[in-house]
C-alpha cells in the first residue's frame, strides 16, 4: 500500500467545475436543457453532475 499526497495527485475529470452555459453550448444542448440544469445546480456544476443529469435525444433516422 502506498500513500498518495492529495496536493500532488492529478484532479479527477469528474470534479472539474463547469459553467453550465459553457457546457451546454459545447455539447449543443438546447435552452430547455440548460434551464433544467441551471434549476438543479445553479450557475456551476461538476462534470459528473452534468453528465448524469443531461437528457439525451435519440439520433434515429
Amino acid at each position: 500500500m502506498q500513500h498518495i499526497d492529495s496536493t500532488a495527485a492529478e484532479p479527477i475529470a469528474a470534479t472539474k467545475v463547469w459553467c453550465i452555459a459553457d457546457f451546454c453550448s459545447l455539447h449543443r444542448l438546447d435552452r430547455n436543457e440548460e434551464a433544467k440544469l441551471t434549476a438543479l445546480f445553479g450557475q456551476f456544476a461538476t462534470t459528473g453532475e452534468l453528465a448524469n443529469n443531461v437528457t439525451r435525444r435519440t439520433r434515429a433516422r
